[in-house]
């Protein structure tokens, strides 16, 4: 729910923007003679997700390479991880050998 808060504060400084400003605006499309009458608030607002979805695209673009740069880095981790497990149990037993005493017949010969 908190979460909503900041959203909701959003709404509704766009909707009292867009009742402050309903007076309307001729918007003229170059190269053609077409000319559209919108209300300002709308012709600001649809300028603002216009230039945020293409900013957002731009972003996204630039990011591709780097997600697969990530998740391949992420597969070698793996890999790399897997390799020390295997030689960790391959060397386990090594370490874990117990020095058995010597019998004292053969320490007794080698004397």
């Amino acid at each position: 729910m908190i979460r909503l808060i900041p959203a909701l504060v959003l709404v509704l400084v766009l909707v009292l923007f867009a009742l402050s400003n309903r007076q309307d605006v001729a918007l003229g499309f170059w190269p053609t003679d077409y000319v559209a009458e919108v209300p300002l608030s709308v012709a600001i607002l649809v300028g603002m997700a216009l230039a945020f979805l293409v900013g957002a695209s731009i972003v996204w673009v630039q990011t591709v390479g780097l997600r697969r740069r990530a998740r391949r880095a992420e597969a070698l981790v793996s890999r790399l991880q897997a390799q020390i497990a295997t030689t960790e149990l391959r060397q386990a037993p090594v370490e874990n050998r117990v020095a058995l005493p010597v019998p004292r017949a053969v320490a007794l010969r080698e004397g």
